[in-house]
C-alpha cells in the first residue's frame, strides 16, 4: 500500500490518501518521507463504510460546515469517536470519519475523486487529527498568528472580530512581522516553552507553513471606539482562551479535560490579554509593543 507521511506539531500522520494531490493543498509544506516511525494516527480510505455499523454511537453535538453545504455530527462510542457529515443538496450518501482512540487509526469513505468533497475533506481530518493532539497534550486554536522578533502573538476571538484585520496590521506596520496562520495554529507546551506550530489549515487566508516560534502571548479581541490593552489574570485568562478550543470536543468529557489541562499548561507560561480596539495602525503599534515588551 502506497502511504504519505505528513508532520504536523511534531506528530506524524500517516496516509494512503494523497492529500496534497486531491486538493488539499495545505498538506504539502508538511510532506516528509514515509519512514519505518509509528505514527501518531493512521488515515484509512475505506470506500465500504456505512452509517448502519455505528448504531451504538451517542451524539454529542451538531455543527453546519458552510464551506461544503453540509451539516455535521459529532458521535461518541465505546473504543472511538465518529463524525458524520451529510451534504446539504439531494440525497448525497452520509461521509464518515471514524478514530480509535486507543490507536490513533481513522477511517473514512469521503470520496477523494469529486471535488465537492475537498471541503468535507479538510474538515473532518482536522476534527480527527484535533483528537489525536488532544491526546498528545496539544490544541489546534482558532486564531490568527503573526511572528515578530523571533516570537508569536495568537490573536483570538469570534468569526468577524477582526483577528486577520488586526494581523494585517502588524504586517503592514511592525518591521520584519510575518504570518504564521490565519485560523487554526497548533498550541503546545514543550520541555517548559509555549509554542505555536503553523497547521494545514488556515481558513480563507492560503498560509500553511511548516515553522513552529516560541509564543510571546494570546490577545482576545474586542471591536471598540478605541484602543486598550490589559493583561488578564489567569481566572480570566482561560475564559478568554477556551471558547476558542474547538468547540465540538466541548462536549466530551475527556477531550475537554485534556484541552484544559493543555491549556493549563501554556497559561503557566505565557501571558494573555484582552485588546479593545479600533482597526488602525495605532491598535497594532500598542499590541506590539505591550506584547513584545512585556511578555
Amino acid at each position: 500500500m502506497t502511504c504519505f507521511d505528513y508532520v504536523i506539531a511534531g506528530l506524524r500522520l500517516r496516509s494512503n490518501i494523497d492529500l496534497a494531490a486531491c486538493g488539499l493543498r495545505g498538506f504539502r509544506p508538511f510532506e516528509v518521507e514515509v519512514s519505518g516511525e509509528e505514527a501518531d494516527c493512521l488515515l484509512c480510505l475505506n470506500r465500504d463504510m456505512c452509517i448502519e455499523n455505528y448504531t451504538e454511537f451517542e451524539e454529542l453535538t451538531t455543527s453546519y460546515l458552510a464551506e461544503a453545504d453540509a451539516d455535521g455530527c459529532f458521535m461518541r462510542g465505546a473504543e472511538g469517536y465518529l463524525y458524520v457529515v451529510q451534504p446539504g443538496k439531494g440525497d448525497a450518501a452520509k461521509m464518515l470519519f471514524y478514530i480509535d482512540r486507543h490507536t490513533g487509526v481513522v477511517e473514512t469513505n469521503v470520496d477523494t475523486d469529486s471535488r465537492m468533497n475537498v471541503a468535507i475533506l479538510r474538515f473532518g481530518i482536522w476534527v480527527m487529527f484535533g483528537v489525536v493532539l488532544s491526546m498528545n497534550n496539544a490544541i489546534a486554536i482558532h486564531s490568527s498568528v503573526v511572528v515578530a522578533d523571533g516570537r508569536a502573538a495568537l490573536f483570538l476571538g469570534e468569526s468577524g472580530t477582526g483577528k486577520s484585520t488586526h494581523t494585517r496590521l502588524w504586517l503592514e506596520n511592525i518591521k520584519g512581522a510575518q504570518l504564521l496562520n490565519d485560523d487554526s495554529p497548533i498550541i503546545r507546551v514543550e520541555n517548559g516553552v509555549a509554542r505555536v506550530y503553523g497547521s494545514p489549515w488556515s481558513g480563507k487566508t492560503p498560509c500553511y507553513k511548516n515553522e513552529v516560534y516560541p509564543i510571546a502571548a494570546l490577545c482576545r479581541l474586542e471591536q471598540a471606539p478605541h484602543n486598550v490593552i490589559r493583561r488578564l489574570p489567569t481566572i480570566f485568562a482561560i475564559g478568554a482562551v477556551l471558547p476558542s478550543c474547538p468547540p465540538i470536543f466541548a462536549y466530551d468529557d475527556k477531550l475537554q479535560d485534556m484541552i484544559c489541562s493543555t491549556l493549563g499548561d501554556v497559561l503557566r507560561v505565557v501571558a494573555a490579554y484582552k485588546l479593545e480596539c479600533l482597526p488602525d495602525a495605532n491598535a497594532a503599534q500598542l499590541s506590539y509593543k505591550t506584547i513584545m515588551t512585556n511578555g
